[in-house]
């Protein structure tokens, strides 16, 4: 049977270990990886200093068969990879003639001059496969040593870095190393948590096969549910894998609201799309989250009209046609005015669908009969207009991102019917 290698990623820069950079990296390389059915066994990050870098090295490959490295490959003096790298294998750097022809593209395409310090990015250790960079400066580095482990180093700027992994990388791993098949089904969840899931599907997650494992992925308000099969030598594993998908399906049910690598915004856009519905955001306590994650998706603009920000009272009488009466007697975060929100905005921009919110986020500006993580939402379409209302408290960025999945998810469940 064909071996798995481990997977190790070393990621270079002072910026990562200041905070001041977020390794989004390595969470996409263990994705993609776990795709062709290899497995990340351990992420470390170093500071670009020569030593901490042979230090990773020497560490990493006493533990693993292929370390993936992102970094320090720029044009700068405090990017010392490409350096390191050739002292570590003995090698002295050439001239790569065709990344040479690539950053000289890259400069003329943008009508600039080439410093002699881009010049040099075409310098590689000549122990190296050089990997062509076409969308970047800095050509990548693969690396056979002599005890089997494979080296990789890649920029850290990350579409250059996925650019690199997805031309040259993942084709040669898989190449060189036969991986076994793996094969993936992802069901994306809303509404219902971790723990209920799990209780909900107990009983058909326990008849698994030995070779199938379920995974749960929980973000905030969502679930994500990846059903793995490993190769057991028997034929027609996908097969098997859809197999399983029909009886879990059915026992979710109302929370599955995608399947594949979807996110809740690109799936609400296909349902109304196929409906040939319209739909816009009133947002107060959102501040214009709910827009920007449904104009994220491709082609929203077929759908997709306007928002209006309210977060003032003036902005709602104004702009939605909040009465006066009602913010005085009820108040901004409440039933009666996200319904006259969504209401008014269905009127205002002329859309089929809209969704309302008010709430209050935090830290501060709660009462104790409304409580910072008091929220109010309300969905209006011709027919009918639906409120509900949400308490909870994770801090104001999370507050935020929760509600807006929740009234997305409001929107999915009450969508009409095409007409």
């Amino acid at each position: 049977m064909p071996h798995t290698p481990a997977v190790e990623i070393i990621t270079i820069g002072d910026e990562l270990l200041y905070g001041q950079v977020v390794d989004t990296n390595s969470a996409w390389m263990g994705q993609e990886l776990g795709k062709i059915g290899l497995r990340i066994r351990q992420i470390s990050s170093v500071s670009d200093q020569a030593a901490e870098i042979v230090r990773a090295l020497d560490e990493a490959r006493g533990r693993a068969q292929v370390v993936l490295m992102t970094g320090g490959l720029g044009p700068t003096k405090d990017d010392l990879t490409k350096h390191v790298l050739a002292q570590y294998f003995n090698s002295e750097l050439a001239l790569y003639e065709p990344s040479l022809r690539d950053v000289e593209a890259i400069f003329a395409r943008f009508n600039r001059p080439m410093l002699e310090v881009n010049r040099q990015q075409a310098y590689l250790p000549a122990a190296c496969t050089p990997l062509r960079n076409t969308v970047g400066t800095a050509p990548g580095m693969w690396f056979d040593g002599q005890d089997g482990v494979v080296f990789v180093s890649m920029p850290g700027v990350p579409f250059e870095m996925k650019h690199l992994m997805t031309t040259h990388v993942l084709p040669k791993l898989k190449e060189q190393f036969q991986v076994p098949p793996i094969e993936h089904a992802v069901l994306q969840t809303v509404g219902q948590g971790e723990s209920f899931l799990a209780q909900q599907i107990a009983d058909w997650e326990n008849q698994l096969p030995p070779n199938m494992k379920l995974a749960y992925l929980p973000s905030f308000g969502a679930v994500r549910l990846r059903l793995t099969a490993t190769d057991d030598g028997q034929p027609d594993l996908r097969g098997r894998l859809e197999a399983q998908l029909p009886a879990v399906r059915a026992l979710i049910g109302p929370y599955l609201y995608a399947e594949g690598e979807v996110t809740l915004e690109a799936a609400l856009g296909q349902l109304l799309k196929e409906r040939g519905l319209t739909i816009g955001t009133a947002e107060s306590c959102t501040g214009g989250t709910i827009a920007q994650r449904l104009t994220s998706v491709a082609g929203s603009s077929g759908y997709f009209l306007g928002s209006v920000v309210a977060y003032s009272n003036q902005v709602k009488v104004n702009q939605l046609g909040v009465s006066p009466d009602t913010l005085e007697q009820f108040g901004a975060v409440s039933e009666q005015t996200v319904r006259e929100m969504a209401e008014g905005l269905r009127r205002q921009l002329d859309v089929d669908v809209a969704i309302a919110t008010s709430g209050i986020a935090g830290p501060g500006g709660g009462t104790d009969e409304k409580p910072v993580g008091t929220f109010w939402l309300a969905y209006a379409d011709r027919h009918q207009t639906v409120a509900r209302k949400v308490s909870m408290n994770r801090g104001r960025e999370l507050n935020i991102s929760y509600i807006s999945t929740v009234a997305l998810d409001m929107v999915r469940r009450h969508l009409p019917a095409a007409e």
